[in-house]
């Protein structure tokens, strides 16, 4: 159940630059109240996804998944030394919210790096400026093992990979997935970002966050 889904959308998230179909641990045994990868936008909601957190943001203020209750939250897990798919998500999820019907608050977004190494706050402080990237980009960073658990409650897979020829030295494999939580922290529908445009998503946005 829990891990067909996983299955299916690492694989629709699969990127030349980063991606993984590496879900993490603990997908055996857990239940499901949702259709899928291919179901309704509507009905993939899956209690198992989303957990508590403690990271620091792009100014350096440490936050729990706490600060973010209240209100919905669409979650990114990327790097910003990722040439082309993170930034090219992050203008599609800011593309969306101009699409969205009049009276629609966009969720606030934030951007969880899975290269804590290079991904300082000041490194994501200068990413999230962006005009092209949602209004409300807040990034989070932390140690490897802040990172790691975050990843974990989100089964989000991610892998280090060597790339000596090139001028970064390294790369980032992960799962490329959004979540969208509801003001208590629970999973309303995640997105496949390599099978979701801006229209698609404005349009699921605004059905699950007009309700």
């Amino acid at each position: 159940m829990f891990q067909t889904f996983i299955l299916a959308a690492a694989a629709a998230a699969l990127s030349a630059c980063s991606s993984s179909n590496d879900a993490g641990d603990g997908e055996e045994g857990a239940q499901t109240r949702a259709g899928g990868a291919v179901a309704s936008c509507t009905t993939r909601a899956y209690e198992e996804i989303g957990g508590p957190f403690e990271l620091t943001t792009h100014e350096g203020q440490r936050v729990t998944q706490e600060d973010f209750k209240g209100r919905p939250t669409l979650i990114y897990f990327g790097f910003t030394y990722c040439p082309d798919v993170c930034p090219s998500t992050l203008v599609s999820i800011g593309n969306a919210y101009r699409q969205l019907p009049d009276g629609i608050e966009p969720p606030q977004t934030l951007l969880i790096t899975v290269d804590p190494e290079r991904d300082t706050p000041e490194q994501l402080a200068s990413y999230v400026e962006s005009n092209a990237f949602p209004d409300n980009l807040v990034g989070l960073t932390g140690s490897v093992e802040d990172i790691e658990k975050v990843a974990e409650e989100f089964f989000i897979g991610f892998e280090r990979i060597e790339t000596p020829e090139s001028l970064a030295g390294y790369t980032m494999d992960h799962t490329s997935l959004l979540y969208l939580m509801d003001e208590n922290w629970k999973l309303k529908t995640f997105f496949a970002e390599a099978n979701t445009n801006s229209e698609d998503m404005a349009t699921c946005l605004g059905k699950l966050l007009g309700s």
